[in-house]
């Protein structure tokens, strides 16, 4: 072999060992982005199981509040509904349970034997202890997200993600929900 020919082969050789390397940084920072959904998804399971328990603890307080037990239950039913197909209906859904949420922790303000109630404060406080955990869990998941994004879209790797199967993914974002969660829910007798 002549001299060009090896230069020619040690080029090549370097190129396919660049994209591999590419390639694996990429594949890394996906499995990141789904290592981080499930860390989410475990979150939402303790949240939504620990729902029923919290409604049946309001019911004996406050049976004639239906209204707001029945929609934290449908939104919880919702929620896990949804489980498995994405972050876009997942947001939703599981923003539609924070919502339900803060209406029925609104009704233990009025009621204030149940908000002394030992079993009511305990499954509050393990709720509150899951929305910080899910809240850590979701920026996790946001940063992990943002590299991907930024690794997909920058040059050299742009040349050939989209060809590999690399798509941007969303964000587990409250977006346009965010005006209704930061408004403090009204109680209505």
């Amino acid at each position: 072999m002549s001299t060009t020919a090896w230069i020619v082969l040690g080029v090549i050789v370097v190129l396919i060992l660049w994209v591999i390397t590419v390639y694996n940084g990429l594949v890394a920072m996906r499995q990141r982005v789904d290592q981080s959904f499930a860390d989410i998804d475990v979150q939402l399971k303790q949240r939504h199981d620990l729902i029923p328990n919290l409604v049946e603890t309001v019911k004996g307080y406050a049976s004639h509040e239906r209204g707001t037990l029945e929609a934290v239950v449908a939104a919880r039913n919702r929620a896990i509904a949804v489980q498995g197909q994405g972050p876009d209906q997942q947001v939703a859904a599981e923003n539609q349970l924070s919502g339900a949420l803060r209406q029925l922790f609104a009704l233990s303000e009025a009621y204030p034997d149940l908000k002394a109630n030992q079993n009511f404060q305990q499954l509050q406080t393990e709720l509150s202890d899951i929305e910080n955990k899910l809240a850590a869990a979701r920026r996790f998941f946001n940063n992990s997200v943002s590299e991907y994004n930024t690794g997909i879209q920058q040059f050299p790797a742009a040349l050939f993600a989209a060809s590999f199967g690399f798509h941007p993914k969303t964000f587990f974002d409250v977006g346009e929900e965010r005006k209704t969660l930061e408004q403090a829910p009204q109680v209505k007798f």
